[in-house]
């Protein structure tokens, strides 16, 4: 189930980044980019879902935000930076209108503890492991990287580049992004993911 709050972070994002992608081609193209945008994001989404609901647990999706500016502990925003709303638009100027930053929405986890007593004795999964994380993660980016090459052997290369490029910027191991969950929680795992996803980004970039 998806709650008010995770509607109104996958509106936004899905606005920013539909905008910043029609900044680097044409503004006609803004429509087709909110469905291409909305389509990719709900992949990975239900993806996420699924894998947590396997493991007894919640999965929640917000805009990524960014609290801390140091690496010692008084060094906080006074407030969250949110970073999934600003990189896309900061990156886009800088890169002089050649490419958007898509790492935009994270997620946390919670165990169902109920269901998981029920089903694998008292307390056993009254915690997700960062291993439980990752695998969560995983699973948006290799669905995305999945519908990626669908998309490209029935000729629709602009969603191929799209889901390819959502997957490299969510497997950066920075902050609360994807690529951060599954770099701690299997590192062997985000070797191979990596390697699959800078394959594709190659080859989207031989797209024409």
């Amino acid at each position: 189930m998806i709650n008010k709050k995770e509607i109104i972070a996958i509106s936004v994002i899905t606005f920013i980044l539909a905008f910043t992608i029609s900044l680097l081609k044409n503004w006609q193209m803004f429509f087709y980019s909110i469905i291409g945008v909305f389509l990719v994001i709900a992949i990975n989404i239900i993806a996420k879902k699924s894998v947590g609901f396997y493991f007894d647990s919640e999965v929640e999706i917000r805009m990524w935000e960014i609290k801390k500016y140091g690496f010692k502990a008084h060094q906080n925003f006074k407030r969250p930076f949110p970073a999934g709303a600003f990189f896309p638009v900061i990156f886009t100027i800088f890169s002089l209108g050649n490419m958007t930053w898509m790492g935009s929405l994270v997620f946390d986890v919670k165990a169902k503890i109920h269901r998981a007593a029920k089903r694998h004795g008292l307390y056993s999964f009254s915690e997700m492991t960062e291993s439980h994380i990752g695998f969560i993660a995983a699973a948006g980016i290799l669905v995305n990287l999945i519908i990626a090459a669908i998309s490209y052997f029935i000729g629709f290369q602009d969603f191929a580049k799209l889901n390819i490029y959502f997957a490299f910027f969510n497997m950066l191991p920075l902050s609360d992004l994807d690529g951060n969950k599954i770099f701690f929680g299997n590192l062997v795992l985000w070797s191979f993911l990596a390697a699959i996803t800078l394959v594709a980004v190659g080859y989207a970039f031989l797209l024409v």
